[in-house]
């Protein structure tokens, strides 16, 4: 197969293929995030865009979010969108056990989980630290990363 023939193809899948789950890779915690998911979804469900690529960029963009200045991770799964704790609760749901086991927590208020969300998402950097350069994947996963 030709190269600019690859290229197309990976262009095309974000939008066919899901979950994914969209982070931003120069946030310490985030990054810490995805490699969580990578490491703990053992049947490959997940795969992962960071803001920073051509892929989240434009799954952002689909989503009327900003990728220079997202508010939220978000999790694309066909048409359907999660964004918030919705977005990290379907995560670990998932995951299956016994990372499913935090679905408790949808018995808290949704307004009340997503405040919790958002303060921390608004002070990540602050709180956890920035990266100077985009994480990076083990080879191990980079098929997983769009």
């Amino acid at each position: 197969m030709a190269p600019e023939r690859q290229d197309l193809q990976s262009e095309q899948r974000p939008e066919t293929a899901g979950p994914i789950v969209l982070f931003d890779a120069e946030c310490v915690l985030c990054s810490a995030n995805a490699r969580f998911i990578l490491e703990h979804d053992r049947r490959g469900h997940f795969r992962l865009a960071s803001m920073q690529s051509a892929a989240g960029q434009r799954l952002y963009r689909a989503n009327d979010m900003d990728p220079a200045d997202p508010t939220s991770m978000i999790v694309v799964d066909g048409a359907k969108l999660r964004r918030d704790s919705d977005a990290a609760l379907s995560i670990y749901e998932g995951l299956g056990y016994p990372w499913r086991l935090m679905g408790l927590f949808r018995l808290v208020p949704r307004p009340v989980r997503d405040a919790g969300y958002r303060l921390i998402a608004r002070n990540r950097y602050r709180l956890f630290g920035k990266r100077d350069s985009c994480w990076v994947a083990p080879a191990i996963y980079r098929d997983r990363i769009l």
